[in-house]
C-alpha cells in the first residue's frame, strides 16, 4: 500500500491557523493534508512502553491527535485511511542527528577530514524514514543549521522538527578545520553564550576540550536552562558528571578513564583505550559503578550503535537504500573501506561492540535514560533516516523489546528535550507527529523500515517522494 494509493485527494488548504502554509516545493511531497483523518483499523504501538494495541483507530483533527481507542466508527466528515496490516508508531526522536556527513577524501591519507552540511537531501531523509524530531547533537555549519531549521518551521522546505546544537566545543588538536579550538574557559564560556543568542538549544563537548573549559561552557549553558552533551576524549565520564554535564554521546566505547596512565585533559590513543575497554566485561565492578553513578546523577547516555556497527568486520549489512542516497564517489570509498574493514582479523570492535550493547541494557535495567541517534559520521555507512530505523533494530539485538525499543527512540528523547508534552507518544492532545509502517514491528522490528506516510503536525508525507528528490545527492563536498 503506497501513501500515494491511499487517497485520490488532498486539500490546498493549511490544516491548522497556527501551522505555517507550505510552499509548493514542500507541498510535492504531501499525501494527506485533509483537517479531519480517521486511521482505521491499526495496530498501535503508542511509545510509552506499552504492549502493541491491535484494531485501533488514531483520529487526527487539525494536526492534533484527537483520539486513540478501539475500532468504531469514522467521524463524519474524516478521511479515511484503512490502517489493516499495518502498524502506528510515534515519530522517531533522533538524538544524535547531524546535519553533516564524511566527504569523499581528495586524498585518503590525509588526516583532516571534511564535513559538508547536507542541507537538501538530509532533512528528506529524516521524515522519510520517520524520524519528526531532531536534535543535531555538534554542528559544523551552525548558521545553515538555524537556516534550515527555520526554513522548515516557516513551511518553505519539508524536514523533521529541529533542535539545533551549537558549534562544536572542542579543545587544542580537532582533526576537522571545521571546528574552532578553544583557547580556555573564558572562550567556552563566551562561545555558548553567543549561540544561545544565536538561537542554539543545546551544546556538544568534544574530544580534545579540558575540564576547565568544559566546566565553563556547563555553567554558562546552565545558566540559561540549556543542556550540554559530549563525546569526550581528554575528560573520563566520572569527570564529566561531577562537572555536571547532562548526557554522554556514544555511551561506554568513547570512555577513555579507564586506560592506565591516562593524562587529566588529554585524550590518549583511541586505539589503546578501545583495547583496554575490549578486555573488560560489563560485570566488571568498575563498569557497575560507573552505571550507578550515571543513573544517580540522572546524566542520559546516547545510543549509536548503527556507527559502531559499521567498524566492526564485515557486519553492517550493505543496505541499497543507503548506497542509492550516495553520490557516486561516496558509494565506491563507502564499499571499498567496508571491504578493507572486513578483513581486519585483529580488530577489537566485535567485543567492544558487544560490550556497548551490554552496557546499554544493563544501564537501563539499573533505571538510566537511553536516548538513541545514528550519528551519520564514520566512513560513510550511515545516512540519515535509514541509519535511525537500523538503531532501534539494533537496540532490539542488544536485548530490548520491540516496544522498548521505540521507547527509547520516541518518548525517551522527547522528554529529555523537555517536550513530552508535545510529542513523543500517541496520545490524545499531542501533535500528530506519527508514522504508519506495514507489518508489525512489535513481532518484526525490521518492519519499521515499511514506512508508508509520515505525519508531522497531521500532515502525511510521501516517503517515496522524499526519498526520490534526495537520491544520490549524499556526499557532497
Amino acid at each position: 500500500m503506497r501513501a500515494s494509493s491511499l487517497l485520490a485527494l488532498c486539500l490546498a488548504a493549511p490544516i491548522h491557523a497556527q501551522l505555517p502554509t507550505l510552499s509548493t516545493q514542500a507541498r510535492s511531497f504531501v499525501t494527506v493534508d485533509q483537517p479531519l483523518v480517521a486511521i482505521t483499523h491499526v495496530r498501535v504501538i503508542d511509545g510509552n512502553g506499552g504492549p502493541a494495541r491491535e484494531d485501533q483507530m488514531v483520529v487526527l483533527r487539525d494536526g492534533r491527535i484527537a483520539s486513540v481507542a478501539a475500532h468504531a466508527g469514522a467521524p463524519t466528515g474524516a478521511t479515511v485511511i484503512d490502517g489493516s496490516g499495518h502498524t502506528l508508531i510515534p515519530g522517531l526522536v533522533g538524538m544524535h542527528d547531524h546535519m553533516f556527513y564524511p566527504a569523499p577524501a581528495v586524498n585518503p591519507g590525509a588526516k583532516e577530514a571534511l564535513y559538508p552540511e547536507q542541507a537538501s537531501s538530509f532533512p528528506k531523509l529524516y521524515l522519510a524514514g520517520g524520524v519528526t524530531t531532531i536534535r543535531t547533537t555538534g554542528s559544523t555549519e551552525p548558521y545553515t543549521d538555524l537556516a534550515v531549521k527555520q526554513a522548515i518551521d516557516a513551511g518553505r522546505i519539508a524536514g523533521p522538527k529541529m533542535h539545533t546544537t551549537g558549534p562544536y566545543l572542542e579543545g587544542v588538536g580537532s582533526f576537522a578545520p571545521q571546528l574552532h579550538e578553544l583557547t580556555g574557559a573564558a572562550d567556552a564560556r563566551d562561545t555558548v553564550d553567543y549561540w544561545i543568542g544565536e538561537g542554539a538549544t543545546s551544546f556538544k563537548a568534544y574530544m580534545h576540550i579540558t575540564r576547565a573549559e568544559l566546566a565553563a561552557a556547563i555553567d554558562a549553558a546552565h545558566a540559561k536552562h540549556i543542556k550540554v552533551t559530549g563525546h569526550l576524549c581528554s575528560i573520563g565520564f566520572r569527570e564529566a558528571v561531577d562537572l555536571g554535564i547532562d548526557n554522554l554521546e556514544h555511551g561506554l566505547v568513547v570512555d577513555t578513564e579507564f586506560l592506565p596512565g591516562k593524562m587529566p585533559d588529554v585524550c590518549p590513543d583511541t586505539k589503546l583505550a578501545g583495547a583496554q575497554l575490549a578486555a573488560m566485561t560489563i560485570d566488571d565492578p568498575r563498569l557497575q559503578q560507573l552505571i550507578a553513578l550515571l543513573v544517580a546523577r540522572h546524566v542520559a547516555v546516547t545510543s549509536t550503535l548503527p556507527v559502531f556497527e559499521t567498524f566492526v568486520p564485515g557486519r553492517a549489512p550493505i543496505d541499497p537504500r543507503v548506497l542509492d542516497a550516495m553520490l557516486p564517489q561516496a558509494r565506491a570509498q563507502y564499499l571499498e573501506t567496508r571491504e578493507a574493514t572486513a578483513k581486519k582479523t585483529d580488530s577489537p570492535w566485535p567485543k567492544l561492540f558487544k560490550l556497548e550493547q551490554d552496557f546499554e541494557r544493563a544501564f537501563v535495567e539499573k533505571g538510566g535514560t537511553l536516548l538513541a541517534g545514528l550519528d551519520p559520521t564514520g566512513y560513510g555507512g550511515v545516512i540519515a533516516g535509514y541509519g535511525d530505523q537500523r538503531e532501534v533494530e539494533l537496540l532490539v539485538e542488544a536485548g530490548f523489546t520491540p516496544v522498548q525499543a521505540i521507547q527509547i527512540a520516541t518518548m525517551n528523547g522527547a522528554r529529555f528535550l523537555g517536550v513530552d508534552k508535545e510529542l513523543g507518544s500517541i496520545e490524545a492532545g499531542k501533535a500528530a507527529d506519527i508514522v504508519l509502517v506495514r507489518g508489525n514491528p512489535a513481532q518484526d522490528i525490521h518492519d519499521i523500515e515499511q514506512v508508508e506516510l509520515v505525519f508531522k503536525d497531521g500532515v502525511g508525507y510521501d516517503p517515496a517522494k522524499l526519498v526520490q528528490a534526495a537520491n544520490g545527492t549524499v556526499g557532497l563536498r
